[in-house]
């Protein structure tokens, strides 16, 4: 089933028929595969090219998922900088609507992020917070390739799949489903415990406290191309080590 995708003259799926066809898209779905079918049916439903949602860190947001590969990697490189406006409305509880990458207000507050963005052609992202006023879980990222806003029809729509995708989360970290869906919570904490370790041992590497540790795993990766959890690991395998004269792999 294809809906027509909201466009710039207002035009939006009404509430009803938009929320048939998130209701269609996620029934009878193990809460594991909500997210990422949400991010699929966002695409969809509004103009954008991509979505994913990552899980609020301390300091380190976690991807969880992505309706494609540019999406997962504009995740991956917020996680990685510690800066983007996924982390802004993490940090902030509010969205966070980046109009224009590419000049403007949204280059200078994230000036590195908006040049990878713009280097993998997204023009606009929009960040909204998962959870409800006590608590933010996480974010439900929008990408565009063209600079724009969304009308309020639209943004309407994507506060609606960002509440059903919080539900989703909720029941998932109360632990209402077990098995896989357990299982496959606790490897993404997993990955975000990696990197805090990691950082513990680049603190007793470096003699710097927590902040400057993981402000240097995440310039490393950055400089590497990499993410910031695959350097992690290399830290906790002992393949990465930071020195203070000097940093060297082994």
């Amino acid at each position: 089933m294809r809906v027509r995708p909201s466009d710039e003259s207002g035009w939006s799926p009404g509430g009803a028929r938009a929320a048939e066809v998130i209701a269609a898209e996620v029934r009878d779905a193990p809460p594991g595969e909500v997210p990422g079918r949400l991010c699929e049916v966002a695409v969809r439903l509004l103009p954008v090219t991509g979505a994913s949602a990552s899980l609020r860190g301390e300091g380190v947001p976690v991807r969880l998922c992505a309706s494609g590969d540019r999406a997962s990697y504009l995740a991956e490189i917020q996680s990685t900088l510690g800066d983007g406006p996924c982390v802004s409305a993490a940090e902030s509880g509010a969205p966070v609507l980046a109009r224009d990458l590419t000049a403007g207000a949204d280059v200078g507050r994230w000036p590195v992020f908006a040049q990878q963005a713009t280097a993998v052609g997204v023009r606009a992202v929009y960040a909204l917070p998962l959870g409800n006023d006590a608590v933010c879980l996480g974010t439900l990222d929008l990408y565009r390739d063209t600079p724009g806003g969304l009308t309020g029809p639209q943004l309407s729509l994507a506060r609606l799949v960002a509440g059903v995708m919080t539900v989703a989360l909720m029941v998932l970290s109360r632990g209402e489903e077990r098995g896989e869906e357990a299982a496959w919570l606790d490897e993404l904490a997993g990955d975000h415990d990696e990197v805090y370790q990691a950082v513990g041992m680049i603190m007793a590497q470096l003699g710097v406290g927590a902040d400057e540790a993981l402000a240097r795993l995440r310039a490393d990766a950055f400089a590497c191309g990499r993410t910031a959890h695959e350097v992690a690991c290399d830290v906790l395998t002992h393949r990465r080590r930071f020195d203070r004269d000097r940093d060297r792999w082994a």
